[in-house]
C-alpha cells in the first residue's frame, strides 16, 4: 500500500516549484503516526519526509546514537499539529528519496496550515534543502531567521548555534550553520573555493564542485565578489585541509547584511 500511495501522489502533482499557496488537490490523507519532528506515517503506511527542513534527530533504533537536544519536543509538536488530522501534499522537486520516503510539503486540512513553516516558526527545525528540492526555500529561511532572532526552541540551545569559522574543531560529520567573512575566492581545476581565512590549508573553506557551478549563475550569490562579505553557510561539516562544507546549491548560502 505504501508504494501504491506513492505512485498516486506522483501522478497527482506536477514537478513545478511550489508557490507560497499552491493549488489544493481534492485528495487528503489522514496521519497515522509521527516518527520524529520531520517524518510521519500516513494511515496506509506511506512514510512522508517533510522536505526542506531538519528537525532534531532521535535514535530511532540506531545503536550508540544520542538524541539531539529537543528531539522529543519536536516530535511531540508535530504530533500536536497532526493528530487526528488529514494532510495534503505538494511537490516542488524530487518526490522520493533513496529510502522510498515521499518528499513533500504538507498542508494540514481543513485550515491549510503549512507544517514545514510551522515547525520552523516554533524553532523546532532548521532549513535543510537539497539541489533537487529548493521550493519555498526563501520562505523557510525567513521563518528560521525570525525564530532564531527570538531564540525559540533549538535556537536557545548551544548545540544548534551559528558557529564562527574559528570554532569548528571537533564538529566534523555534523550539520552546521557557519557565519563569517570571506577572505578569498579561487577557482582551481574542478572546484571553486571560498576561503574564510588566510591559510586555506587550515581555515574553514566552502567548496563547490564543477558539476554544481551552473546553479550559481542565477545571481542569488555572486561567488567571485564574495571576498569581504559576511556569509552564513549551512551543510555537513567535513575535513579537507581544515573544516569544509561542500555547497551544491545557492540556497545553502545567505548573505548577511
Amino acid at each position: 500500500m505504501r508504494y501504491l500511495l506513492l505512485s498516486v501522489l506522483l501522478m497527482l502533482f506536477s514537478g513545478r516549484p511550489l508557490a507560497a499557496a499552491p493549488a489544493m488537490q481534492p485528495d487528503h490523507v489522514r496521519v497515522k503516526m509521527v516518527t520524529d519532528g520531520d517524518t510521519l506515517v500516513l494511515e496506509d503506511g506511506a512514510i512522508v519526509r517533510l522536505v526542506g527542513i531538519q528537525a532534531p534527530k532521535l535514535p530511532l533504533g540506531r545503536k550508540q546514537f544520542k538524541a539531539w537536544p529537543l528531539a522529543e519536543e519536536a516530535r511531540e509538536a508535530l504530533v500536536a499539529l497532526t493528530q487526528d488530522r488529514t494532510v495534503q501534499p505538494g511537490f516542488g522537486g524530487a518526490r522520493a528519496d533513496r529510502h522510498g520516503r515521499v518528499l513533500a510539503h504538507l498542508y494540514r486540512q481543513p485550515d491549510g496550515l503549512w507544517l514545514q513553516g510551522e515547525m520552523l516558526r516554533l524553532g523546532l527545525a532548521r532549513v535543510y534543502t537539497f539541489s533537487d528540492n529548493i521550493a519555498l526555500s526563501a520562505d523557510m529561511l525567513a521563518l528560521e531567521r525570525e525564530a532564531r532572532a527570538a531564540k525559540r526552541g533549538i535556537w536557545a540551545d548551544e548545540f544548534y548555534a551559528v558557529r564562527s569559522p574559528d570554532v569548528l574543531a571537533g564538529l566534523q560529520d555534523s550539520f552546521q550553520l557557519v557565519q563569517g567573512k570571506v577572505h578569498t575566492f579561487a577557482k582551481i581545476s574542478d572546484y571553486m573555493f571560498l576561503n574564510f581565512g588566510a591559510d586555506y590549508k587550515t581555515d574553514f573553506t566552502v567548496v563547490i564542485d564543477r558539476k554544481d557551478w551552473p546553479r550559481f549563475t542565477a545571481g542569488l550569490v555572486d561567488l567571485q565578489s564574495s571576498p569581504g562579505k559576511i556569509l552564513r553557510v549551512r551543510g555537513w561539516l567535513e575535513n579537507w585541509n581544515g573544516p569544509m562544507i561542500r555547497v551544491t546549491h545557492p540556497e545553502q548560502i545567505e548573505v548577511v547584511e
